[in-house]
């Protein structure tokens, strides 16, 4: 009589339907057809009528955007997925089939997508050199050729022009990444990596339609934000498409040993048909996309919605204008990808180890989003060139203000407005209710499992998060703009404010407890985070004197060198402004009063000296900038143009008392914080020694007893 088991073993199926390489690639072409399409729909055929760089330019750039944003994103998704999802070592069975006794042999998979991502870093870097030069083609409206003429214009235009030096920076960026990653197998280094290719998101945000809109914050930020959705999701799509045959041999592999294994189990009278089988590498891999494509979804169409709201008035202008059509093509496509993103983690994923019929969908699936992201990419190349509705040139009567910052003046400051005028600033809005959303549902799943967590915490936490983002989006960002007061009110609750709170939250420790452990050798967020807490660098930045320093000296150096200006006059400057001083405030209070983990952390008494020495600091600066006969950033905030009543130097004094206001009062309750910590440890440490007496019977004080008692003997004679 056969084995139920075993039979039922044999009849499923051994290996799913994967995506051969060619039909991957057709996938891809869907893009180019849509942007053909597209283009004709839109008028890109049709020459210019002053300047036309002909039909090579006209439809050589599209071609080249769309070749490019394919290859960034496929480059920069790969590098994330080995760094965190596939693992980088061989297991015992695969060292075994690649006849490799060495323990650092490469996983198959691994080998396979830095292949893919050497690749694709390579048409990375050709396609940003042709948009850069097919751009200056088309901006300059000289056809492509090797004149002389042509090739002064080019440098110049690389040289001086915003746009021409920021795409050169994709450029330089890209070629390095190609270099890296065909060096580099390290996760830390490919966490590097990729951290590099996502930086090439801010010179593409900073030109085009978001550099000159009405509202140039919120433009570039979202217009970021939506890129980095696109780059995790329809990066990480292609990756899983160009693995498509590996992960279909393993997946099989996987299922013949859990069938193996069953028959076994079956054939020595054990019960296993009643156990979840493993989850293959096939499986974990999808599991762990699922996860970053869920994230990037939900960014790609918040993003979407918040960057459409700027270009387009009114809904009929979705039906009325090609700009118009094009969005709505892209809220459709991005609809039905959502609905197949949801097929794919609810209906297919779970059940690829059990060999039902669905799961040999999942490549068929898989190619189908292929396709139409490549086609909603292909679209989105010809709505970048395509003017919006709304028009985007500042208008020829703008006031100095908007001049000089982008947006008109605001009312004159009140107690109420500093509260309720807000202008999002839609980066940090993502990672304040990111930061929101995982710390809550963190919590829940601790508390779950029967531990215990401190609301108290998650109530600091939480308020610590509120506070950022109304330094950010709320009265001192838009004054901020416009009075040195305003810039100093945002500047000291970044750094004063704010952190203390989110410190006293422990976000590390909840993390530690509530992600999940790997052991098949990749590094989730658990790992990552213990990784940087026990970094070299960690160690550097979190020694108690190279935070005091770090944290006192921003200062200085901030307001007396050119930075101030660069931060006023940049977009990059202003947000690297603010993480700088958040990141820097962040470690301070970290390393006085909080209960994180860390490398090293200094002695109760030497924290109490570096507050009163940040303080006496913080002071004299304080004082220097409210007795200033000279204004700081006088072209900037001497040339707003306002009439409230006080001229911009009386306005700088006050930023100097708030200064000190700001600086001393936090520090005052840090210095509260660290006495009662400190108290704590000592009461904790005395029960502790208690107990060691009680335990030893005080044998550690009879010892020293004993030796003072003998020198005295041997003393006693001289």
């Amino acid at each position: 009589m056969s084995n139920p088991v075993r039979t039922a073993s044999r009849e499923a199926p051994t290996r799913l339907w994967t995506a051969p390489l060619p039909l991957t690639a057709a996938a891809l072409c869907a893009g180019l057809v849509a942007l053909i399409i597209t283009g004709l729909l839109s008028g890109v055929d049709d020459p210019s009528e002053l300047s036309d760089p002909g039909a090579l330019t006209r439809w050589g750039l599209p071609v080249a955007r769309f070749i490019h944003h394919l290859a960034m994103a496929t480059a920069i998704a790969a590098v994330i997925l080995a760094a965190v999802a596939v693992p980088p070592q061989a297991g015992p069975r695969q060292r075994k089939k690649l006849r490799s006794g060495s323990p650092a042999a490469e996983h198959p998979l691994f080998t396979r997508t830095m292949q893919i991502a050497g690749l694709a870093g390579v048409v990375w870097t050709v396609a940003a050199v042709a948009v850069l030069v097919l751009t200056f083609s088309s901006l300059s409206g000289l056809a492509l050729s090797a004149s002389d003429s042509f090739a002064s214009g080019f440098f110049g235009y690389v040289q001086s022009i915003p746009t021409g030096q920021a795409w050169t920076a994709v450029v330089l960026i890209a070629a390095v990444f190609a270099t890296l990653v065909t060096a580099v197998r390290a996760p830390a280094g490919l966490f590097f990596i990729a951290v590099l290719g996502l930086t090439a998101i801010v010179p593409m945000a900073l030109v085009g339609h978001s550099a000159s809109g009405d509202d140039h914050y919120a433009a570039v930020n979202s217009l970021g934000l939506h890129l980095l959705g696109v780059v995790i999701w329809v990066g990480g799509l292609v990756v899983l498409a160009l693995l498509g045959p590996a992960l279909g041999r393993e997946a099989a592999q996987a299922r013949e040993r859990s069938a193996a294994g069953s028959g076994s189990s079956a054939g020595s009278g054990a019960q296993p048909a009643a156990e979840t089988p493993a989850p293959g590498m096939t499986e974990t891999l999808l599991r762990r996309y699922s996860t970053l494509a869920g994230l990037a979804l939900l960014t790609v169409a918040a993003s979407g919605i918040i960057n459409a709201s700027l270009r387009i008035e009114r809904l009929e202008q979705l039906t009325a204008t090609s700009y118009g059509l094009m969005l709505s093509a892209k809220l459709i496509a991005t609809l039905a990808l959502a609905v197949i993103g949801w097929m794919h983690r609810s209906w297919i994923i779970p059940r690829l180890g059990t060999g039902a019929g669905p799961a040999g969908l999942l490549f068929q699936l898989i190619l189908v989003e292929v396709a139409i992201m490549a086609a909603v990419i292909g679209v989105s190349t010809i709505l970048g060139r395509t003017a919006p509705p709304v028009p985007e040139d500042l208008p020829p009567d703008a006031s100095p203000a908007r001049t000089l910052t982008g947006y008109d003046l605001p009312p004159e400051p009140s107690g109420s407005l500093w509260l309720t005028l807000w202008r999002p600033d839609w980066l940090w809005v993502a990672i304040v209710v990111f930061l929101a959303a995982w710390y809550v549902l963190a919590m829940v799943r601790v508390r779950r499992r029967g531990d215990s967590w401190p609301l108290l915490r998650a109530a600091s936490w939480l308020f610590g998060l509120l506070v950022l983002l109304w330094v950010t989006s709320g009265g001192p960002a838009v004054y901020g703009m416009v009075l040195f007061s305003g810039h100093m009110i945002q500047h000291m609750t970044l750094t004063m404010v704010a952190p203390i709170f989110m410190v006293m939250g422990s976000p590390v420790t909840l993390a530690l407890r509530a992600l999940p452990v790997r052991s098949d050798g990749t590094r989730g967020p658990r790992e990552w985070i213990l990784w940087l807490v026990h970094s070299r660098f960690s160690k550097v930045i979190t020694h108690p004197i190279v935070a005091a320093v770090n944290f006192a000296g921003s200062l200085l150096i901030f307001y007396y060198t050119p930075i101030f200006g660069l931060v006023l006059e940049y977009h990059v400057g202003h947000e690297l402004m603010i993480f700088h001083f958040l990141a820097t405030g962040y470690i301070f209070a970290l390393v006085l009063i909080g209960a994180d983990p860390l490398p090293q952390r200094p002695a109760h008494p030497m924290r109490l000296i570096i507050l009163l020495a940040t303080m006496v600091f913080h002071a004299f600066l304080a004082v220097a900038m409210t007795s200033s006969e000279q204004l700081i950033q006088a072209s900037w905030f001497g040339n707003m143009g306002y009439d409230w009543g006080f001229t911009a130097l009386e306005d700088q004094r006050s930023g100097g008392e708030l200064m000190w206001a700001l600086g001393e009062i936090p520090a005052i309750l840090m210095s509260f914080v660290a006495g009662v910590i400190w108290s704590r440890d000592d009461k904790r440490e005395t029960k502790r020694l208690d107990r060691e007496a009680d335990r030893t019977g005080d044998a550690e004080l009879n010892d020293y007893n004993d030796m003072f008692a003998e020198m005295a003997e041997r003393d006693g004679p001289r």
